[in-house]
């Protein structure tokens, strides 16, 4: 082999060997600064505190405690006034005038059934029979023959001063009727004097209603958690709604007093 073979296969041999030992490159990784769980994570929590600040008991609660932080909120002193209304009016619309009656006073009436049954059970006039006022009279037709006698007691017996008589004709022996005697002095006196206690009543639950607010802007003052300006101007505010109220319960008191009167 000529010198200048011998060169060029040495050459080759040389290049082979060193590509064959030259070290791959390392893989290429990312820095462990920029790893990404910590952002993961923040994810997640940020997520977890976004989901429990708009969850319904937390919306509630903050709205609660903001409410009953407010000095002017005058919700729960309005429903009330508004309660004692309606009350007054219920209890007004019991009362007879001219001759008139209102059916729900019989209807309310409680009524034994069973006077063997234990603890002595009551029910409601209406349960057992059904009131139809017709003018100056009343029927009240029983649903069961059993239960006639209990429910004439039952008037009898209550402070309406009524007399139940059975069906004259005899044709419907479920049948009882009242007559309803026209107004004397006396029960116009007496029905005036029912209306004077209703809105008595009615007044006293105005009082006490003001007495809840006025707890409540008490507490707001002890607990700094109110301006003293904001507390001074809710309880003037509050005095107005309560002075309103009072007013509503003088006038249907007065118009209720009218009627009776005139009846």
């Amino acid at each position: 082999m000529s010198s200048s073979a011998r060169l060029f296969t040495r050459a080759a041999s040389r290049s082979h060997s060193d590509v064959a030992t030259t070290p791959s490159a390392p893989p290429r990784t990312r820095p462990f600064s920029t790893s990404p769980p910590l952002l993961k994570k923040g994810a997640k929590a940020a997520r977890s505190e976004k989901q429990q600040s708009s969850s319904p008991s937390s919306t509630k609660d903050h709205t609660s405690s903001s409410t009953s932080d407010d000095p002017s909120d005058f919700s729960a002193l309005e429903a009330d006034i508004a309660s004692a209304v309606e009350r007054l009016k219920n209890d007004l619309s019991k009362l007879r005038a001219g001759g008139r009656f209102n059916p729900e006073v019989l209807e309310n009436l409680r009524v034994q059934p069973d006077r063997s049954a234990a603890g002595n059970a009551t029910v409601k006039l209406s349960d057992v029979a059904q009131v139809i006022p017709k003018g100056r009279v009343v029927q009240v037709l029983v649903g069961e023959k059993d239960h006639i006698k209990p429910v004439s007691s039952a008037i009898q017996s209550s402070t309406l001063s009524l007399t139940p008589q059975p069906d004259p004709t005899g044709a419907n022996p479920l049948l009882l009727i009242i007559n309803i005697p026209p107004p004397t002095a006396d029960s116009r006196r007496a029905a005036v004097q029912e209306a004077t206690k209703a809105g008595e009543k009615a007044g006293t639950s105005v009082r006490d209603a003001r007495g809840k607010q006025q707890k409540k802007l008490r507490a707001l003052q002890l607990n700094k958690t109110a301006r003293p300006d904001d507390l001074k101007k809710a309880g003037a505010q509050m005095e107005k709604v309560v002075e309103k109220g009072s007013a509503e319960v003088k006038r249907i008191v007065d118009g209720a007093r009218k009627v009776l009167e005139s009846g």
